[in-house]
């Protein structure tokens, strides 16, 4: 087995210990481990040819991060801005461990941990899929949730922030997402803020 089929496999298997489940297609996964495929099955339609270094970073984007919840922060602004921070140092230094005890040297691990910590965003364009991949698993799988315990005006705020950081291919995409009735107008509101 090659370092990457190893480091794939561990980001996996620790994935799947999240104890929160979620349904998809009417099973129930670990939370995390099916963010990780969402986020990996985006980068690969946005970049089928992405390098090694951004499949790795795809699949360990949030590892364990249950093992950080939110509500250990105060919950405010700071609290989270602050938890935000320490999930990005703790997912880059966990996925480190694992890279280096699949068998990849210092610069692929640095490579890895300068995407997920977003260090060269928006200049670099793998930096750039990476964004546009996280953006569309929020808009195609968490915002409708988001979206029926929020108020609409804040549910706009977060849509427009999100679509500022897209590029125009991922654009097009969120806009072919099949997204219900509500979802579709208040993406279709933000992007006429966005717009004005």
């Amino acid at each position: 087995m090659d370092a990457f089929q190893k480091a794939m496999e561990r980001f996996d298997a620790e994935n799947a210990r999240d104890p929160n489940l979620e349904s998809d297609g009417g099973v129930r996964h670990p939370r995390e481990l099916l963010y990780a495929r969402r986020l990996t099955d985006w980068v690969l339609k946005l970049a089928p040819e992405a390098s090694e270094s951004l499949r790795l970073a795809a699949r360990c984007q949030h590892i364990c991060r249950w093992m950080i919840p939110r509500e250990t922060y105060p919950m405010m602004r700071t609290g989270y801005l602050r938890w935000r921070s320490d999930l990005k140092e703790f997912h880059a230094r966990k996925s480190a461990e694992i890279l280096r005890e699949a068998g990849y040297g210092e610069e692929m691990i640095e490579k890895v941990r300068d995407l997920n910590l977003k260090k060269s965003f928006p200049a670099e364009p793998e930096s750039r899929v990476l964004e546009d991949a996280l953006c569309l698993v929020f808009l195609e799988f968490q915002f409708a949730g988001l979206a029926r315990k929020t108020e609409a005006d804040k549910i706009i705020n977060a849509v427009q922030k999100t679509w500022r950081k897209m590029t125009p291919a991922a654009h097009e995409h969120a806009l072919a997402l099949p997204l219900g009735t509500e979802e579709q107008r208040l993406i279709q509101r933000a992007f006429e803020g966005v717009k004005a």
